[in-house]
């Protein structure tokens, strides 16, 4: 069977890679892709970013499946497309994917639906967004409302920042679209944790719990980035704490959309905030995995992932046991210079370490140009490692970080530290 992942990131690398373990896969074609997928004998980059090209690509090779990475497309319409072509696709529909895709769509349902999350109001009037943080104080949250790819939340811990960033979205046109309408929202205190699942349109199929780490510097410090790595799985989510999740988030958001007339079919990522007191509330949707939560998630999975995707795009993944390895996996993020404001681009990769059982590394802002490996992007590798612990996982992670290097490589020292705590 042929298959088809969309998008050039550290997560489809990750998902290809998975999906080419599979003994029933003849190809895997990722578009665009990038330099390490580029770089691996079972993937084939397809450069086509058009969503009918797309289509017609998977009728000329008879693809039996596409899985979709990134959130434009799906933004885009591109499952609406493939499904009105009679092509097997897994993901959510463009309604479904207004969860993510307007943050002003989602607090609306959640508090439609009863979804424990933050209060808000929304504002696209620059005036009542700084009267609105004025009468509320720091620290307070300010999102765009738009796809912003992921950089499009300030955690304002002072009034001044929380002006800054109102008026960078909605004076400055900062995000673009993305930013002419603005979420503001109370700041919720805890430890986060990334929820992620499969859903078929009626049945759940929970992933491994992981985390992820936003700031750019060690100890969460520095400016909100992409995700500067991720571990799984998250001691914070206990057992009893994921049969809430489930019961209070996941669950109701499922039935709430089908209630609302749309059927939701794809990953759903909840990121979650959990208090001192245990009680955890929604920070935000997305409707794919996360990254670089994907890469230590795909790192541990031990089922066939294509038996998996077949069963959620046939509505029957309550058939569906998943075997994950019991070791802990810690990913890594490698960034360019200037992340996340200014990224470089051009540098030359040197010295990735050849995969082993304990670590291996995905490719997200690289390019093969002539045969070397360059930096194309803002986030650029992550290197997993795993271990019986999150101290040995650690280790093997940045044993084979420290194999490699770029010119102005960014990197914090400190991925899974939440880990060790628990």
């Amino acid at each position: 069977m042929k298959i088809l992942v969309v998008g050039s990131g550290g997560r489809e690398h990750a998902l290809a890679w998975k999906l080419a373990q599979s003994e029933r896969v003849q190809m895997v074609y990722v578009a665009p892709g990038n330099g390490g997928t580029a770089r691996d004998a079972r993937l084939v980059n397809v450069n086509i970013t058009d969503l009918h090209e797309l289509a017609n690509f998977v009728e000329q090779e008879h693809i039996g499946l596409t899985v979709v990475g990134p959130e434009v497309p799906l933004a885009a319409g591109i499952v609406n497309l493939f499904r009105a072509r009679g092509l097997k696709i897994f993901g959510p529909t463009r309604e479904a994917a207004q969860l993510e895709s307007s943050k002003d769509f989602a607090k609306a349902f959640m508090h439609r639906h009863g979804i424990p999350t933050a209060k808000y109001q929304t504002f696209s009037d620059v005036a009542q967004a700084h009267d609105y943080v004025n009468a509320n104080g720091a620290p307070i949250v300010i999102k765009a409302d738009g796809l912003a790819a992921g950089k499009g939340v300030v955690v304002a811990l002072t009034l001044d920042e929380a002006h800054q960033a109102i008026d960078d979205m909605l004076a400055d046109n900062r995000f673009g679209d993305a930013g002419a309408r603005i979420v503001i929202e109370e700041f919720l205190a805890g430890e986060e944790a990334s929820f992620i699942v499969m859903c078929d349109g009626k049945n759940v199929l929970p992933l491994a719990t992981s985390q992820d780490h936003k700031r750019l510097k060690d100890n969460d410090q520095g400016p909100n980035t992409g995700g500067m790595g991720a571990y799984s799985p998250a001691p914070i989510v206990t057992p009893s704490m994921h049969a809430r999740v489930m019961r209070e988030i996941i669950n109701p958001t499922i039935a709430g959309m089908a209630k609302d007339g749309i059927v939701f079919t794809g990953f759903l990522y909840a990121g979650l905030m959990i208090d001192a007191q245990g009680n955890p509330r929604t920070l935000e949707f997305n409707c794919r995995m996360g990254d670089p939560e994907t890469q230590p998630i795909m790192s541990r999975l031990k089922t066939d992932l294509l038996g998996v995707m077949e069963h959620a795009v046939n509505g029957t993944l309550d058939q569906v046991e998943l075997e994950w390895d019991r070791r802990t996996a810690v990913g890594v993020v490698l960034a360019a210079e200037g992340y996340p404001e200014t990224p470089k681009k051009g540098a030359v990769i040197d010295g990735i370490p050849a995969e082993t059982p304990e670590a291996v590394t995905f490719h997200a802002g690289t390019a093969d140009v002539g045969g070397q490996l360059q930096v194309t992007g803002g986030r650029v590798l992550c290197v997993v490692g795993l271990g019986d612990s999150v101290k040995l996982a650690q280790k093997q992670a940045y044993e084979a970080v420290d194999q490699i290097s770029f010119e102005g490589m960014q990197c914090r020292r400190d991925i899974g530290w939440r880990g060790l705590k628990h």
